[in-house]
């Protein structure tokens, strides 16, 4: 009997956790050609088609969904085993890109500090961050990504949780802003603008609403952005209040002590919210892995570092 491929598992494994050629063949680096090839090999080597055309997209067939768990599980274990785990970790020479999904936000503040400090004692080791458009715990499950940050939702009671530093918001305005003139800005005041939210589902309406509610007030909201970096900038250039975490506005308080070309003013916002808590998450399977006890550590290292006030 002619013993099977197992490096068509990896393909399957990606295959089935994309469920497209395209994305597959993206992930390893191939040509979508390359990847339709390696789909025909699957599906002579098991029998099914795998992968059918459904309208526009391409869905798993039930073998497919009966199998994508097991296939995870054995590209993991193979890897475990194809990891020495009694060697001592050494940094000066480990070869390794760590996967981080996060919010822009988070990447703005941290981002470099993370990068210098893994430089400094790990050359080889490159950290990839990916863009997180709504809180998932499939990119764990599956292992697409090695760190998930952000505020905690709803991941499941398998998913490993360690807290970084806790957040607030703040508001923002452009440098000249008669908020600027303020020793306080008031609530009236604060609803006497126009405002720009950032919310990557698109919501207009926050906790600072609910809070305004309470007082009787509204706030006008006249433009809806995807993200902080894009309500920044609106703000800058406007007379539109902007909000975001105190985290996100770190580096931007160092480019305004340089008098940047575009600086902005920070103020306390004339309600109260409930403080955010920003958290790394992982799954079980990285838990003792020495790497990547070592990139949690870094992580909350970098984060206790600078934390808001």
């Amino acid at each position: 009997m002619t013993e099977p491929d197992l490096n068509l598992l990896i393909a399957l494994d990606i295959l089935l956790a994309e469920a497209s050629v395209v994305g597959a063949a993206r992930r390893l680096g191939l040509s979508a050609s390359a990847m339709s090839r390696t789909l025909s090999r699957l599906r002579a080597v098991t029998g099914d088609p795998l992968l059918v055309r459904a309208g526009r997209n391409m869905v798993l067939t039930p073998y497919a969904e009966a199998i994508r768990q097991r296939s995870q599980n054995a590209v993991f274990e193979a890897r475990a085993v194809l990891r020495p785990s009694s060697v001592e970790l050494n940094l000066s020479t480990l070869d390794r890109t760590f996967t981080l999904r996060a919010n822009d936000g988070f990447v703005v503040a941290f981002g470099a500090l993370l990068i210098e400090a893994v430089a400094e004692v790990a050359p080889f080791v490159c950290l990839r961050f990916v863009p997180k458009p709504e809180k998932s715990v499939t990119h764990l499950r599956e292992g697409r990504v090695d760190l998930e940050i952000g505020v905690l939702g709803d991941m499941g009671p398998e998913i490993r949780v360690q807290a970084l530093f806790r957040d607030r918001f703040v508001g923002i305005v452009r440098k000249g802003h008669p908020f600027e003139r303020e020793p306080e800005v008031t609530a009236g005041q604060y609803v006497s603008f126009g405002h720009v939210v950032a919310s990557r589902r698109e919501r207009a309406r926050g906790p600072v609403d609910d809070a305004l509610a309470e007082l009787g007030l509204k706030r006008k909201i006249v433009a809806v952005v995807p993200n902080f970096s894009a309500a920044l900038a609106v703000a800058q250039a406007s007379d539109l209040v902007a909000l975001a975490p105190a985290s996100f506005l770190i580096n931007q308080a160092m480019v305004n002590e340089k008098e940047a070309v575009n600086p902005i003013f920070i103020f306390e916002l004339p309600v109260k919210t409930k403080k955010i808590t920003v958290s790394q998450m992982w799954h079980p399977r990285l838990e003792v892995d020495p790497a990547h006890r070592w990139l949690r550590q870094l992580v909350l290292r970098v984060c206790s570092q600078r934390l808001p006030e």
